[in-house]
């Protein structure tokens, strides 16, 4: 914790942690390092200009905060198979009369570049990638501008090719994590190593500062964390059902529906592994959907939004960790107290 009290201006070993698609607001990110953890921006589905927006809203707040963005990591999708895909899932899109798009797949990089030359322009205290890594030049940019980097690695040889790359600190995920895995090879599934475990193996690699991240949603799961060699704890899905949370409605009531059974990992929304609540659209498409990202996430992308509009948990994305039934609907700051056992 030492280490990271000046560099992250971290006196809770708690940091909320980036998740992209309207989750983590600047007001979730703010309270996050009011409370004297950090928060972290989620660039990923994000223009520049939508970005920019919420880097201002949050510097307005006078707090530390850092951006996490999309490093380019495709898995680029076969054609065949993403239209054989949007033939089997339009029975579903059905549902809300949308059609969709079976001709050639969406590959972009989010806007990638023109993030980093926003976050050049206007560097913050902090910025993370996941996915990948950028190219030696765009980390070495950002220390230039001011800015500490941190890499998401999933595993041992991840997190050596990282602190090789010249990683200030990283980010240890492990399986257990909600949303989607940062891991390096998105065509394979990461091992289900306990995070303590997996910050234990890095821990005796290296020396740069750990943080976990993955099902971490109770003070002990932070303590022991802590116990293992992390420097600070990441948490995502325990902040969920917060007051100053973006997350849906209907995601919101899902996680807290006692009759949902345990999260899995699936590619079925977005051709990348990612775990989340079970429901109808994964139990019935797991086992076709492709590997193919950023190619299947556009995809369903207007299903899954129309399932929000409508209030549909079943045709959604619901992104949950394993810790899920732990988030509460109170004050982020609150949540973050009680897990730093303030």
């Amino acid at each position: 914790m030492s280490a990271l009290t000046t560099d992250l201006d971290l006196k809770v070993p708690v940091i909320a942690a980036p998740m992209a698609g309207g989750a983590s607001t600047p007001a979730l990110v703010a309270a996050a390092s009011r409370t004297g953890g950090l928060g972290f921006l989620a660039a990923g589905y994000k223009t520049p200009q939508a970005l920019s927006d919420q880097i201002d809203a949050v510097r307005a707040e006078g707090v530390s905060f850092g951006v996490n963005v999309f490093a380019p990591n495709p898995a680029p999708v076969d054609v065949d198979a993403h239209r054989a895909y949007a033939r089997a899932i339009q029975v579903d899109a059905d549902r809300y009369g949308i059609t969709l798009a079976d001709g050639e797949p969406v590959e972009d990089d989010d806007y990638f570049e023109d993030k980093i030359d926003l976050l050049l322009a206007s560097p913050v205290p902090v910025v993370s990638f996941t996915f990948g890594f950028p190219t030696p030049g765009v980390i070495k940019a950002l220390r230039a501008a001011g800015s500490l980097v941190v890499l998401t690695v999933t595993s041992e040889a991840e997190a050596l090719l990282a602190v090789d790359a010249g990683a200030d600190l990283l980010v240890v995920q492990s399986s257990a994590a909600g949303g989607h895995s940062g891991t390096l090879t998105p065509l394979k599934v990461p091992a289900e190593t306990p995070i303590a475990e997996l910050i234990a193996q890095i821990r005796h690699r290296t020396s740069v500062p750990l943080l976990a991240a993955g099902g971490l949603a109770t003070p002990a799961d932070v303590a022991a964390a802590l116990r293992a060699g992390a420097d600070a704890a990441v948490v995502g899905t325990v902040l969920l059902r917060t007051e100053e949370s973006g997350a849906s409605a209907p995601h919101k009531a899902a996680l807290a529906d006692t009759s949902r059974g345990n999260t899995v990992v699936t590619r079925a929304f977005t051709g990348r592994p990612a775990r989340a609540l079970r429901n109808e659209f994964i139990d019935r498409y797991d086992a076709q959907a492709p590997i193919g990202y950023p190619a299947i996430h556009h995809l369903t992308n207007p299903m899954r939004k129309a399932a929000v509009a409508q209030a549909d948990p079943e045709r959604m994305h619901l992104w949950a960790g394993t810790g899920y039934r732990h988030a509460t609907e109170e004050p982020a700051g609150v949540v973050i107290s009680r897990l730093a056992n303030l």
